[in-house]
């Protein structure tokens, strides 16, 4: 059990909201006994929202935040009707849905589309292949993914069942974080400066920021009532924009099966780590008994950064009905409250090893199939650095420079077309380059002391890959400006995390330690600080995929970069020509 402490019940007073049983109506929607097209109409338009005694207008869909759950099981074909009644550009991205042969759906602006500018349409299509579990979709242009997101809940074909016993209930909860102030400022200042973005000002749970924050009224706390005995399954999200994030619920193990929607052996902790961008269904099963009390379900940050960042706690209550008091709800205020105990803000080691117990399935019916033989390898170095101040300039990063990021110390450029569309078009000159370094040009000790020059280049630059090539790709952390965990997400493919360490890769030495029989397969995947992490995927997806930090300052700085996976030989290798209502730049 995770331990606790009992923290005062005046910490918060509230009515009981009943989430588990609008998600139960929901997953209803979605059952069919045959694969389906599921229909979706998402209006982006702006909303007025208080929050911490603060009111803003923040970019929602449907004027919900966080927006309308996305709901099909796999194999279905889901449409998704944007019309864009806000006054930035946009483009939403289905987070980890393979989106194979269907590009021109995946959403990152200037990667696969140009974005949907304000008045526009346009109509998202695609199928859940050999996916199921919990994704997520999320804007794709500068910060507007700060309010504008959602899960993406997809369940197994009508009859199979899970691989783990069958939850009672499933509940969504995305960790997000809030901004008092308009986050599109926040970010334009910071690019303008040169400096660091000013951090946020609190956590939230499914869009609230709970009791632990001052001015947080009883209505901005996020609760779960639970019954007696049952199993429920928490559908966890990251949505953070910078943040790794620990989560723990007081008193109460939670047992992971499922990670990026793609089972894993289950094994159960009291509290896990979750970067920006990945999911991770847990289960947790209620007492048989009435405790008596209730318990918070806290996240707080994982960080190493040698900056600023948001050094405070979310937390929502889960609590037990009473089958006692036919008055339970108004009563279960008066009962004691008990808080997790989180690791230490810097615990790398708790990290490791948390991430050192993710197994593929690995079974008959969930294979690991991790390539074994190899085409092509690449070593990227990723890591923050610098860009010289401009002449007569005054700037905010280090030594009066301007921060920045890059992969192999190209510092990714966004261009004026959409790259899948250039090179669909066959016209990539003067749009990207095809040259971007498969190893560092200049090898260093990277995680030793930082050289004397720590500017990085700027450039639009993809790896080309044939269709159907297995490839590997170790990431080595930096520590340029200090080593940094950064999550890192390649969009168009799953892949298998077959290596990890800390310090340097070692090329001879540390191949042999692979596991390539049951290694994790994500879709996201967090680089040790101070360390190393080894993938390997097969570029069986043709298309223009976009590979980037999600941490999103960083990806704002340049750490960011694009694979491009050619046309295959047979038909169903190619990629069909783009919908005749893909936005035009």
């Amino acid at each position: 059990m995770a331990s606790s402490s009992a923290v005062p019940s005046s910490v918060s007073a509230a009515a009981v909201a009943a989430v588990a049983v609008a998600a139960a109506v929901l997953l209803l929607a979605a059952v069919g006994a045959e694969a389906e097209t599921r229909k979706y109409q998402f209006d982006v338009r702006m909303a007025s929202v208080t929050r911490l005694c603060g009111t803003k207008s923040i970019v929602t869909v449907n004027g919900q935040y966080p927006g309308p759950t996305l709901f099909a099981r796999e194999g279905d074909h889901v449409e998704v009707a944007v019309v864009n009644r806000s006054p930035y550009n946009v483009s939403l991205h289905w987070h980890g849905v393979r989106q194979l042969l269907s590009g021109w759906a995946d959403g990152p602006a200037y990667i696969t589309q140009c974005p949907i500018q304000p008045g526009g349409r346009y109509v998202y299509r695609y199928r859940i292949a050999g996916q199921r579990g919990t994704l997520w979709w999320h804007a794709h242009v500068s910060w507007l993914r700060a309010t504008l997101y959602g899960p993406i809940v997809i369940l197994p074909p009508a009859g199979v069942p899970y691989p783990f016993p069958t939850p009672d209930e499933e509940v969504p909860l995305m960790l997000g974080e809030w901004w008092r102030n308009d986050t599109e400022a926040v970010i334009a200042r910071a690019l303008r400066t040169g400096g660091g973005p000013d951090v946020s000002d609190a956590y939230t749970i499914n869009g609230l920021p709970g009791p632990l924050y001052n001015c947080s009224a009883p209505r901005d706390t996020f609760r779960l009532r639970v019954r007696l005995g049952r199993t429920y399954m928490l559908r966890l999200i990251n949505a953070a924009l910078n943040d790794e994030l620990f989560f723990s619920v007081a008193n109460h193990t939670l047992t992971v099966v499922d990670v990026d929607a793609l089972y894993v052996k289950p094994f159960t902790v009291d509290t896990l780590v979750i970067a920006p961008g990945q999911t991770s269904n847990v289960l947790l099963a209620a007492k048989p008994a009435f405790p008596g009390a209730r318990y918070y379900m806290e996240a707080r940050p994982y960080t190493n950064t040698q900056g600023t960042f948001d050094n405070t706690t979310v937390a929502g209550i889960l609590e037990y009905e009473d089958p006692s008091s036919a008055a339970a709800a108004a009563s279960s205020s008066n009962l004691p409250i008990f808080a997790p105990t989180l690791p230490q803000i810097n615990d790398t080691n708790f990290v490791a090893s948390y991430t050192a117990k993710l197994r593929s399935l690995a079974s008959a019916a969930y294979p690991a199939a991790v390539p074994q033989s190899i085409d092509r390898r690449f070593f990227f170095t990723v890591g923050l650095g610098t860009h010289p101040c401009a002449v007569n300039g005054t700037c905010q990063g280090p030594n009066g420079s301007r921060f920045a990021a890059s992969i192999n110390n190209v510092s990714f450029v966004l261009p004026a077309t959409a790259l899948l569309q250039a090179h669909f078009a066959g016209r990539s000159n003067g749009v990207y380059a095809t040259d971007f370094p498969a190893f560092p040009l200049v090898p260093f000790n990277y995680t030793g002391p930082p050289p004397n020059n720590t500017n990085v280049m700027n450039g639009t630059k993809v790896v080309v890959l044939p269709f159907g090539a297995t490839v590997e790709l170790v990431l080595q952390d930096t520590s340029i400006l200090g080593a940094e965990s950064h999550p890192l997400h390649l969009h168009g493919f799953n892949f298998y995390v077959v290596g990890q360490g800390f310090g340097n890769f070692d090329p001879v030495s540390d191949p042999a330690k692979f596991n390539l029989v049951d290694p994790v397969e994500r879709n996201t995947v967090g680089v040790p600080a101070g360390g190393w992490v080894a993938i390997r995927f097969r570029a069986d997806n043709p298309g223009v995929w976009f590979m980037h930090c999600h941490l999103e300052v960083h990806m704002s700085w340049g750490l960011k970069m694009a694979w491009l996976v050619q046309d295959g030989s047979l038909p169903n290798q190619k990629l069909p020509p783009p919908p005749s209502d893909l936005p035009q730049c």
